[in-house]
């Protein structure tokens, strides 16, 4: 049997590196750590859900912009990757997207995890499950 994709060992499909997201920790068993790991593949949805809302709100709203920020040519092939989801999606790589809008961020979610682990390892109903749970937070302690 074949290693699973880091990210999916990190439980971190978008491949996010280790920011001291809420519930991550660096990850552990490589050379190099980078990545963020989650105590959840849920977790590490929502992570990636937080990730883009922040690039649109710095103004990052299309594909092309926020993947060029995201998969940065100097590590990545930028531009298969904006094709990719543009056709997944349905949109011009300079279309502005709502990055608010449920479905729209289903779909980018969906092409970032198809891109950054190869198919077959995160589905439509993982994402949407992820998407409409909200995160557990910690329980204050009794008196």
């Amino acid at each position: 049997m074949s290693e699973l994709p880091r990210g999916i060992r990190n439980n971190n499909p978008g491949n996010l590196d280790f920011a001291h997201q809420p519930g991550a920790h660096l990850e552990t068993g490589v050379r190099c750590p980078r990545f963020a790991a989650f105590p959840t593949m849920a977790d590490g949805i929502r992570a990636l859900r937080e990730q883009l809302l922040h690039y649109g709100q710095r103004g990052l709203t299309t594909v092309a912009a926020i993947i060029s920020v995201y998969a940065p040519a100097s590590e990545n092939a930028t531009g298969a990757y904006i094709d990719l989801l543009c056709s997944r999606m349905g949109v011009q790589p300079g279309t502005t997207l709502d990055l608010n809008d449920a479905q729209t961020m289903r779909q980018m979610i969906d092409g970032i995890t198809l891109m950054e682990n190869g198919p077959g390892h995160v589905t439509l109903p993982q994402i949407d499950q992820a998407l409409r749970a909200q995160p557990a937070l910690p329980q204050p302690a009794e008196a």
